[in-house]
């Protein structure tokens, strides 16, 4: 290949951007047809994931029959809502997988937290205790069904952390 044909080859890092596929910054932005009416939608894909993080609907062009072409403008707003969405659904993940109560003891106030492992096969969790300064000072498995509640943490306090049935 000669110089002037390597300036001018194809780059494969290049981003695409075409007016109903945009791709950069990790994400891929594609205008498709909205299957429920007449009009679009555009879906937002993370490299590497299978399924889209982001799916909305695209605004009709002039023309009132194909889709207005994408830009940087509304590229880089759609990375930002993808994004947003992706960081909700996260918090949300954490949340459920997550819990935590205070409880009174005799030695003071324990933090009591709850972290469910969700294995396919054999989900669990994991109660533990901390004291003021932040150590674990208990901890036991239980069903990842288990409760909790500021009663259940206190019921498990005062029987000692053994673990609840």
């Amino acid at each position: 290949m000669t110089d002037d044909a390597a300036e001018h080859a194809p780059d494969d890092d290049a981003p695409v951007q075409e007016p109903r596929l945009w791709q950069g910054n990790g994400w891929t932005a594609r205008v498709i047809k909205n299957d429920d009416d007449e009009g679009w939608a555009v879906a937002m894909i993370k490299d590497g994931e299978p399924e889209p993080a982001l799916v909305g609907p695209w605004t009709m062009g002039r023309d009132k029959k194909n889709p207005k072409p994408l830009d940087t403008n509304a590229f880089h707003t759609l990375v930002k809502t993808a994004k947003e969405v992706l960081r909700r659904h996260e918090q949300q993940l954490h949340a459920q997988l997550h819990k935590h109560t205070t409880v009174a003891s005799d030695d003071g106030e324990l933090k009591i937290t709850l972290d469910i492992v969700p294995d396919d096969e054999h989900p669990y969790a994991l109660l533990s205790a901390f004291d003021q300064m932040g150590e674990r000072i208990a901890q036991a498995r239980v069903a990842a069904s288990f409760k909790l509640s500021p009663a259940s943490a206190a019921e498990w306090v005062e029987k000692d952390f053994r673990a609840p049935r």
